[in-house]
C-alpha cells in the first residue's frame, strides 16, 4: 500500500530534509516515526528537499508499506514519535502510480525577510533579515522579468542535481506588511538554492545596487557567478505542492503562522 503524507516542520536544529549518516534531519525523524507505527523499516519520498535551516507549513512525501492501519494511526501515531519541531498533519491513501516528487505539478515557496536596522530576536532562525531600506517597487518590477519558462543556471548552486537548469515560474509576488517584506514564488519545480539566490538579487535591486533590468542581464548570462550571494534559510518556507485533481489530496498552499498573505 502507499500512503501520501503532509507534513509540517520547523528546520531550526535539522540538517535539512534528506538523511545524513551523523547529523539529525527531517528525512530521518519521519522515517523512525512511521517505521514505529508501521513496526518495519519505512523509506519516504518527499516532494522537494529543504536544505538546513529550510522550514515547511505543507511538505508532502509518500511511503509503502505492508502494515495495514487506519489512517488517524499514520498521523498520531507517527506524531506521537516525532520530535516537537515535525508534525503530520494528514494522510491518504493513493495508487502505486502516485509519487511525491514526479507527480507534482507545481511548488510554492515563501521568504519572509525583516527589513529593519535591528535583527530579529523572538524570530531568529525563523525570518531572514536585512538591514538596509528596500525598494518595493523596483523588487516587483525585477521580479517580473522573471516569469516564464528559462534557463536558470545563474541562479542555481554549484552542487545542483537536476539534470536541466530550465524552469517555468508562475508567480513572484513581492508584499509588505509592517518591517516584514514576504517573496511569495510559484515554479513547476525549482533547482537547489534557486529561491534564495532570486531573494538575494531582489534585494539587491531593492537596496539601489543594481536596476530591475539587471536580473534579465543575470538570467540570461546564465553565469552564477554575476549574480547575488546566496540569500539565508531563515526566512525559507515550502508553502505547498500542487498535483492534479485525481489524487484527491489536501494539500493545496498552508500559510505561514503569523504572515497574513
Amino acid at each position: 500500500m502507499r500512503i501520501a503524507l503532509g507534513v509540517e516542520y520547523d528546520g531550526v536544529g535539522f540538517s535539512g530534509w534528506q538523511r545524513q549518516q551523523d547529523r539529525p534531519t527531517v528525512q530521518q525523524a519521519i522515517e523512525t516515526a512511521l517505521a514505529a507505527v508501521a513496526c518495519e523499516p519505512i523509506a519516504a519520498v518527499c516532494a522537494g528537499r529543504t536544505d538546513a535551516g529550510v522550514h515547511a507549513t505543507c511538505q508532502v512525501l509518500h511511503f509503502d508499506t505492508a502494515a495495514a492501519r487506519p489512517l488517524h494511526a499514520w498521523v498520531r501515531g507517527a506524531n506521537a514519535h516525532l520530535p516537537a519541531g515535525v508534525a503530520v498533519l494528514w494522510a491518504q491513501p493513493v495508487a502505486d502510480d502516485f509519487h511525491a516528487r514526479f507527480s507534482a505539478t507545481a511548488r510554492h515557496y515563501r521568504y519572509l525577510l525583516v527589513n529593519r536596522p535591528v535583527r530579529p530576536a523572538l524570530n531568529a532562525g525563523r525570518l531572514g533579515w536585512f538591514h538596509l531600506p528596500l525598494d518595493l517597487e523596483a523588487m516587483r518590477a525585477a521580479a517580473r522579468l522573471l516569469l516564464g519558462r528559462h534557463d536558470f543556471s545563474a541562479f542555481r548552486s554549484a552542487e545542483c542535481q537536476a539534470r536541466s537548469p530550465v524552469r517555468e515560474v508562475h508567480r513572484i509576488d513581492v508584499d509588505r506588511v509592517g518591517d516584514i517584506i514576504g517573496f511569495s514564488l510559484e515554479a513547476n519545480a525549482f533547482l537547489h538554492h534557486m529561491v534564495r539566490n532570486i531573494v538575494g538579487a531582489l534585494v539587491y535591486v531593492g537596496k539601489g545596487r543594481h536596476t530591475p533590468g539587471w536580473v534579465a542581464e543575470i538570467l540570461a548570462s546564465r553565469d552564477r557567478a554575476r549574480a547575488a550571494p546566496t540569500f539565508a534559510p531563515d526566512g525559507l518556507y515550502l508553502t505547498g505542492v500542487a498535483y492534479e485533481s485525481r489524487w484527491q489530496l489536501p494539500c493545496g498552499e498552508r500559510p505561514v503562522p503569523g504572515w497574513p498573505r
